[in-house]
């Protein structure tokens, strides 16, 4: 427990858009697009010669605000399973941050209910409690309202990718 509250270490965040499994997993695996949906997240670099097609190793560099605060993280992709999985692992300075991922499951009638997660993987090991300390510094959020924190941006991420793909 910090400061009187419970640290989570999870978080998630689902709805349903109008649109087959397929579809929804080319918005949300496409890294480029990372930027117009995340309000947080403003660019993505993928590195290699991916074309920002993601498939499980493919890097890529995060570059991230919150307010006047700007930072950014390395990423690789985890899991790419085209309509069912896509999920990646942040690091900063070399040290395991989070696994972020998106699942789709057709729900019938053209319909998906897509899932954004995330873990953070700051509880124990080589440079933890450094890369929790940056965290925060970096972007103002202390470690006990991360998740929280990061449910408000999931709702708009994941309103985002629904406009757009429901739009076409």
């Amino acid at each position: 427990m910090i400061g009187g509250m419970e640290r989570e270490w999870v978080a998630e965040e689902s709805l349903v858009v109008a649109a087959d499994p397929l579809r929804v997993y080319e918005a949300v695996a496409d890294l480029r697009r990372m930027g117009r949906w995340s309000p947080e997240c403003f660019a993505v670099w993928v590195l290699g010669r991916s074309k920002g097609r993601a498939e499980p190793g493919t890097a890529f560099v995060g570059f991230n605000r919150i307010r006047w605060r700007v930072w950014f993280t390395t990423g690789r992709v985890t899991a790419a399973v085209p309509g069912e999985a896509f999920a990646f692992r942040v690091s900063s300075l070399g040290v395991p941050v989070a696994v972020w991922g998106y699942r789709m499951e057709g729900i019938g009638e053209g319909r998906t209910r897509l899932t954004e997660y995330w873990e953070d993987l700051r509880r124990e090991g080589r440079g933890a409690a450094l890369v929790s300390l940056l965290g925060r510094v970096f972007t103002g959020v202390p470690a006990e309202r991360r998740a929280a924190h990061n449910r408000r941006g999931m709702r708009i991420t994941l309103e985002r990718i629904k406009a757009a793909v429901e739009a076409g």
